[in-house]
């Protein structure tokens, strides 16, 4: 039997959260599973994992088949980096002891590395946040100037053409024609 270390999808639809789990490769992807060995939710950020560290190098260790997805999760965990260590103390080049110091330093640096990266994350966030608020205020500023300005104009239009009127109204009509000579006619009876 072919054990392979795979995902199990659970959740509703587009909402993912899925088991990592020891299945046997011939059963279905969300079938029968020999062991549950953690948890991985993507949609937190940034993605949530839980392992039993030991069971899943046991796994390894075994022989088990790791799916592309599993594996970098294992390598972001540094599970492949114990299974690498535990290989060097077998073969003899150092102690139990030294690789477990090994392992707890590489987990401490890359804890920090992960931390300057969602500090680093969250800074160019609030940066970007910043700049975008000063766009919208600027093109806000704009579009109240250009408001302003057209309300000016149309005021200033209005002004001249009531003037205009007004003034034409009381001015006499010149004309060059002679006036017409005034007739009385009788109505014709």
């Amino acid at each position: 039997m072919a054990v392979k270390l795979r995902l199990q999808r659970h959740g509703r639809g587009k909402r993912p959260f899925y088991h990592i789990v020891a299945a046997d490769s011939r059963k279905p992807r969300d079938g029968a599973y020999i062991e549950r060995i953690g948890d991985y939710n993507p949609l937190t950020k940034p993605a949530t994992i839980h392992l039993d560290v030991d069971r899943a190098v046991d796994w390894i260790v075994k022989g088990a088949e790791i799916t592309d997805t599993v594996k970098a999760i294992f390598k972001y965990k540094g599970i492949l980096y114990k299974k690498h260590l535990l290989r060097g103390v077998a073969k003899g080049s150092f102690t139990a002891e030294v690789a477990e110091q090994k392992y707890t330093q590489w987990l401490d640096e890359h804890k920090n590395k992960v931390l300057d990266h969602e500090k680093k994350h969250h800074k160019d966030k609030g940066e970007i946040k910043a700049k975008l608020l000063a766009q919208e205020s600027q093109k806000a500023a704009d579009r109240e100037t250009k408001r302003l300005a057209a309300l000016a104009a149309a005021e200033e239009a209005k002004k001249p053409v009531v003037e205009e009127v007004v003034a034409e109204e009381t001015a006499p009509v010149a004309t060059d024609e002679a006036p017409a000579a005034e007739t009385t006619e009788t109505p014709a009876e």
